[in-house]
């Protein structure tokens, strides 16, 4: 016979059933293989109703000790590797508290009162989540200080901004990376803000009716660091909304890695030749020596689909749901937790990618020279003059047609072939031309003139500085 007291019964939770789970069944049905990973939050849950029940009186302090003393030992089984999880009892709840029954005696076994694994694993998942939030929001600062510690050293650096993927006008560096960093920012948002929701306590709605025991639920939820109680007890035990917004954050920060992804990527390839990356993020060919792949760019990039596909999954694990908890919310779990793996690990390395980011400027400003990108600034400059923007607009037109017959730039064209497209077009249209002269000119909040950059790298290297 086993000393485990609920691993001698037909079933763990109760002796309503005359026959044993068949072994497929256990299988099928056990979550400990993947649920064991919230063990502390299991305990720090329990730690905290216990308490709670001695302060009501539901439970003796001899067994709030007991119960103390006992779960420091399974932590300490648990960290070490001696814990011995056991498929029978199904999920990280039973298996602690079969342990725990095991150490202690009746102690433990009153643990349970005034709670349901429906309520418990509802706190657990969302105590796991919130530690998991705590610890994702440095990631998202420490990628958006190396693009920030990046776009400063390139403000001045011109590149070809692009609209499909054509040359349309030039830009600094460092305003296309600060774009990313407002992106992530946004991310940084979101996730405080579903912080909010997934801090709140459902323990104390039991299965899903709430209890008769006069338990003290906000005691519970001071203790564990909850801003609030879940109100409804049928919406605490089923809810997982917390767990959708987490994954849709999670999808749109993974979308915003991928654009990045991508453009390292086309930057890095020979068409480009903007970056290189640092060999440690790279890998070879099997078969061409010369190749040096940036496979990380990559991974990244195939990873969103990975995380977006999860966030799919959650939302169709939940859609048929009628009221209250059901089994299929076992399935909540591995998503979840591999997409906080997926998204940590991703920000991690494309920071640390980022960071050893080798800018190549002479190519940038060459195939910014290549596309025209000054021809917006003429036409702005005709405007200027009194020109109405659509005339302007045609009359540039004619002039990229004449630069494209010669095969020179805008800035090329000489004067006497600049007027004879437009009587207009003076001696002093020649800076305008320039891209320096253009990107300098775009000096409106939020535009890509050095100076407007250099205020906004200042203010998000003073927002991370307090972060």
């Amino acid at each position: 016979m086993s000393s485990d007291p609920l691993a001698n019964k037909a079933h763990a939770w109760s002796a309503l059933f005359s026959e044993p789970m068949s072994e497929l069944v256990k299988r099928y049905t056990a979550s400990v293989g993947f649920d064991r990973r919230l063990w502390q939050a299991d305990i720090q849950g329990s730690l905290a109703h216990a308490q709670m029940l001695a302060s009501v009186g539901l439970i003796s302090a001899a067994d709030l000790d007991a119960i103390r003393q006992g779960m420091a030992q399974i932590a300490d089984e648990i960290e070490s590797g001696r814990f011995e999880w056991k498929l029978e009892l199904e999920d990280v709840h039973l298996n602690i508290e079969a342990r725990l029954t095991a150490l202690v005696g009746d102690a433990g076994k009153r643990l349970h009162t005034g709670r349901s694994r429906n309520d418990q694993v509802a706190t657990d998942v969302r105590l796991w989540l919130r530690g998991e939030i705590d610890r994702l929001q440095p990631l998202l600062a420490a990628i958006q200080r190396a693009l920030v510690t990046l776009a400063d050293a390139h403000v001045e650096t011109v590149m070809p901004g692009f609209t499909h993927l054509q040359v349309a006008q030039p830009v600094s560096f460092a305003h296309h990376l600060l774009a990313y960093v407002e992106m992530f920012a946004r991310d940084s948002e979101r996730l405080a803000d579903a912080r909010r929701r997934v801090n709140r306590l459902p323990l104390g709605a039991a299965a899903l009716a709430g209890t008769s025991y006069p338990l003290d639920r906000a005691q519970v939820a001071r203790e564990l660091g909850f801003e609030g109680l879940c109100e409804n007890s049928l919406d605490a035990v089923s809810d997982r909304d917390f767990a959708l917004e987490f994954s849709a954050f999670a999808s749109i920060c993974m979308v915003h890695v991928s654009r990045l992804a991508e453009e390292i990527v086309l930057w890095m390839s020979q068409n480009f030749g903007f970056i290189d990356l640092a060999d440690r993020y790279c890998t070879g060919s099997s078969i061409m020596p010369q190749k040096r792949n940036p496979d990380v760019a990559e991974l990244a990039r195939g990873k969103t689909g990975r995380v977006v596909g999860h966030l799919m999954g959650l939302l169709t694990l939940m859609k048929g749901q009628p009221l209250a908890y059901n089994k299929d919310n076992q399935e909540d779990k591995e998503p979840l937790f591999d997409t906080v793996d997926t998204l940590c690990d991703t920000l991690r390395i494309m920071a640390e990618m980022i960071e050893g980011l080798r800018v190549k400027p002479d190519a940038m400003e060459r195939a910014a020279r290549r596309g025209y990108a000054t021809a917006t600034d003429l036409a702005d400059y005709l405007v200027k003059k009194g020109l109405p923007f659509r005339d302007a607009h045609e009359a540039v037109a004619h002039a990229v047609k004449a630069a494209l017959a010669r095969g020179v730039d805008l800035a090329e064209l000489t004067p006497a072939e600049l007027q004879a497209i437009h009587p207009l077009i003076g001696a002093d249209a020649a800076p305008v031309l320039t891209l320096r002269g253009s990107m300098h000119a775009r000096g409106v909040v939020g535009g890509t003139a050095p100076e407007q950059v250099r205020t906004r790298i200042a203010a998000h290297q003073a927002r991370l500085a307090a972060a």
